[in-house]
């Protein structure tokens, strides 16, 4: 069963003509059923492990590992902003970001294929390897900057791609890579999580997965551990299906129903951390002690040519470096409005140290600040006085 735009919602046209084609209006109305007297717009939370069924197991729900009417709607939802307008497209919900990227991997690949990672992706990511290799599986890696992952693609059966990459905001050309993957016989996978799929559509650029957390600026409010594949491939996608039923990696329906939630204000959330992270980074960039700034939004990233063409908002992250650890540890530990945490995404402001994990390779000094929705002038000006008090 397909959970793309069916619900007969005001699901915009490809070509953008639909009255209700606008980023806000879809992100408010995407995945909600028919309106019924005396019904709640959105349905509560169905908890259910099992379903009345007599007779033969027909109909769309017989048991709660394998659909829930919860989860419809939010992967209705998801689908009308990954693809809008395209029925074709079939969306899955996941437990967290991890679960999701798991059942493309595992789902697609077997003993003897090869498979192509960013070496400058998700932390996760080396453990993945160190699995796939356990199973027999070729892990080729590159960088995400100039299409490196181009250098390594022969042969491969899958192409995984970060863009922009975590934490680095490295941007690859998806069209391109896609491009150059199918014609090699490979399929194409993308992590979407840092974009959302209001800043950039990996389906439409070619790719097969668009594959993320929806723990991040998806839902946005830091409560949530979601994720989730988006395909257009039947077979591909039923292949990542029956991996979500063997493994029994399911959101929980209080959790899909917070997730689809929080997406009706996605637009507002974005646009409003969007612009507030050029401001910071602005910001930033005149600071002496700073290097290494990058935000695919500033016209002078290294970034910023090819984000521009394939993305609509260049995201809530901006990463830097201070010159030394104890230098970002005085910085952060000064902050007022920005908590320290790890994620990125939600409406409050967080920052880390990213080489407190180990594992990114990245400088000591290394801060990846994830901007929230808090007053853009409140917040350039705590991240302006923590520098100058880190100072000493």
């Amino acid at each position: 069963m397909s959970n793309s735009a069916t619900s007969g919602q005001n699901v915009a046209d490809t070509d953008g003509s639909h009255p209700g084609a606008g980023d806000g209006t879809r992100a408010v109305r995407a995945g909600l059923p028919e309106p019924v007297k005396h019904e709640p717009t959105l349905p509560g939370p169905v908890f259910a492990a099992h379903f009345h069924l007599p007779g033969e197991p027909t109909g769309p729900y017989t048991y709660g590992r394998d659909e829930n009417p919860t989860w419809t709607h939010l992967e209705r939802a998801i689908g009308e902003l990954e693809a809008p307008g395209q029925d074709d497209v079939e969306t899955l919900v996941f437990a967290s970001g991890m679960a999701a990227i798991s059942s493309v991997l595992f789902s697609q690949l077997r003993t003897g294929d090869a498979v192509v990672l960013p070496d400058d992706g998700y932390q996760a990511l080396p453990l993945v390897r160190a699995q796939l290799e356990a199973y027999g599986i070729e892990v080729r890696t590159a960088p995400t900057a100039e299409d490196a992952q181009l250098d390594v693609l022969d042969g491969a059966r899958l192409l995984w791609i970060e863009t922009p990459s975590n934490p680095g905001l490295d941007v690859c050309d998806v069209r391109r890579l896609a491009e150059a993957a199918h014609a090699r016989g490979a399929l194409v996978a993308v992590d979407n999580t840092l974009a959302t799929p209001l800043g950039q559509r990996p389906l439409d650029l070619g790719a097969d997965f668009s594959v993320a957390s929806g723990t991040k600026q998806l839902t946005g409010h830091g409560d949530v551990l979601l994720g989730y594949v988006a395909g257009r491939d039947a077979g591909a996608m039923a292949a990542v299906r029956r991996w979500r039923k063997i493994v029994g990696a399911i959101p929980g329906p209080m959790e899909a129903w917070l997730a689809h939630r929080s997406i009706a204000t996605l637009q507002l959330r974005a646009d409003r951390q969007n612009a507030t992270a050029l401001k910071v980074a602005e910001a930033l960039r005149a600071r002496p002690e700073i290097s290494g700034l990058r935000y695919p939004g500033l016209p002078d990233d290294p970034s910023h040519k090819i984000a521009s063409q394939q993305m609509r908002r260049f995201g809530c992250v901006v990463s830097f470096t201070l010159p030394t650890r104890e230098r970002a540890d005085r910085f952060l530990d000064a902050l007022r409005l920005v908590e320290g945490a790890t994620s990125f995404g939600g409406v409050r402001s967080t920052a880390e140290r990213r080489g407190r994990w180990g594992g990114d390779a990245v400088p000591e000094g290394f801060v990846r600040l994830s901007v929230g929705a808090e007053d853009p002038e409140d917040l350039v000006s705590d991240l302006l006085r923590a520098l100058e008090e880190s100072a000493g």
